[in-house]
């Protein structure tokens, strides 16, 4: 079909200052196979969970254009040779070319890794793809030397460090203007047991419009029931695939995460992986012939858009918003500071920067929402901010919080005593004829029971005695 996409050109955490803690992160699609390179930032497109996108307006109408809803099943269009795409690793002594393309004026000059020892894709596409693992630069060629050698249909390059997109209105190797690689399913990832990447698939008919992140249309006909280049779909959360062996469940795991990308015109549903001779032993081709059971019907389309930063980059999402201002508690050298977790502006917020004023700081997980700020100067006026940060960079800093003054007196308790054995205290209050305020004992928020104290139980409990009002009593 490729001649006819040319038509139409909560816990609570301490830390000092100088404590690094682990971060939780967006799980990063795999490096390609013998080199250090990624397969993008962890922020693209490519690479973000779309599960909790909301489904796409059109999504009916365009599963009922592919034959989802009368029964069209999945099809794995990847195996041992000749099946699939394969792909090459080479560095920067490789010999190279600079093709003669067809259509030139969508295509990159390159020059292009290029040599007999290069596999490409058999059948008319003839792909060849190639990554440099000198400078991490992916080369993709669509008709490779269908008039000989050095010419091909179009090319392009990309750079696997980097979010730009290509010019509007291009072509690729691919009718969708978007790269190959990155969306095969790999061996080394099944293997792995992770999938953390969308995956490219074709559709017969596909409307002469493109979506975010594509580049360039292919279609048949201007019509909004025929999904367009670049529409994304998953497999439905309520799609049980726990009968699947683990091979196939870690395919249909990235289906639901991260889901299929229309990428050209082609028989519908069949998606692409590798070619490699690894997929014809042991437990692949039960894992393929497993995937050909998958009904489209499965799948629904998902609407990407609010992920759309700026159109010619594939950056989805955005830096996380400002917290609101925090609340401070004083601590003997130190402050207790909350708040609430902000919009994560598309992407998991990975950290917290709690910063102190005139000085103090704490860097803890993306899920925590407490930090205990040491090393302060007792007697000191003490304010603080928080700012989120995801994979996309650092938002901005939250209102400062309440002032707080570090106290010595505010001794802080070194282990917590087991809640079964924390009696209520109470404390008679000025002013109130002797009445007792009464504080019931109880376990701290996220304790387990059978093992040691969460942090948070290692946290000072205090209450405020009204008739002292610069003394703590605690718990």
């Amino acid at each position: 079909m490729k001649s006819a996409r040319f038509a139409a050109s909560a816990a609570v955490i301490l830390v000092t200052a100088t404590l690094s803690v682990n971060q939780s992160r967006p799980a990063l699609a795999a490096n390609v196979p013998g080199t250090s390179c990624s397969v993008f930032p962890a922020g693209n497109i490519w690479n973000t969970d779309i599960s909790g996108l909301p489904v796409h307006s059109q999504s009916a109408a365009w599963l009922a254009s592919t034959g989802a809803t009368t029964g069209r099943l999945l099809h794995p269009d990847f195996g041992g040779p000749p099946y699939g795409i394969p792909f090459n690793v080479v560095d920067n002594t490789h010999a190279t070319t600079s093709f003669t393309f067809q259509y030139a004026s969508e295509s990159d000059p390159g020059p292009y890794p290029y040599g007999s020892d290069l596999l490409i894709e058999q059948g008319s596409d003839a792909h060849l793809l190639t990554v440099n693992k000198s400078t991490c630069k992916l080369y993709e060629t669509f008709a490779t030397n269908y008039a000989g050698p050095s010419t091909a249909g179009s090319g392009a390059v990309f750079d696997l460090g980097s979010n730009l997109l290509r010019p509007a209105n291009w072509t690729s190797a691919d009718a969708a203007g978007l790269p190959i690689f990155p969306g095969l399913v790999r061996l080394d990832e099944v293997q792995a047991g992770l999938i953390a990447h969308a995956i490219r698939f074709t559709v017969q008919q596909s409307d002469k419009s493109y979506l975010w992140p594509a580049r360039h249309q292919a279609g048949s006909a201007n019509d909004p029931n025929l999904p367009p280049m670049g529409a994304r779909f998953r497999l439905k959360s309520s799609y049980d695939i726990s009968a699947f062996g683990h091979e196939a469940q870690v395919v249909l795991t990235a289906f639901k995460h991260y889901g299929l990308i229309v990428a050209d015109n082609g028989s519908n549903w069949y998606f692409t992986g590798t070619e490699d001779a690894g997929w014809n032993s042991g437990p692949y081709p039960q894992m393929i012939a497993d995937l050909k059971q998958v009904p489209a019907g499965a799948f629904e389309a998902v609407d990407e858009s609010a992920l759309m930063i700026d159109p010619n980059s594939a950056v989805a999402g955005t830096v996380p918003a400002a917290p609101t201002a925090p609340s401070a508690t004083p601590r003997s050298g130190g402050a207790q500071v909350s708040w609430i977790a902000p919009s994560n502006g598309g992407q998991p917020i990975q950290s917290y920067t709690v910063q102190g004023s005139p000085s103090g700081s704490a860097l803890v997980s993306g899920s925590a929402t407490t930090a205990v700020v040491y090393g302060l100067t007792n007697g000191v006026s003490y304010t603080f901010t928080v700012t989120a940060s995801n994979v996309i960079g650092a938002g901005v800093a939250s209102p400062p919080s309440n002032p707080v003054i570090p106290d010595a007196r505010l001794v802080a308790q070194s282990q917590a005593a087991p809640a079964s054995s924390r009696s209520a205290v109470s404390q008679s209050a000025a002013g109130t004829g002797g009445a007792r305020i009464a504080v019931a004992p109880h376990a701290p928020s996220g304790a387990a029971t059978g093992g040691p104290p969460p942090p948070s139980a290692l946290l000072p409990q205090w209450i405020w005695p009204i008739d002292r009002p610069r003394l703590f009593t605690r718990l």
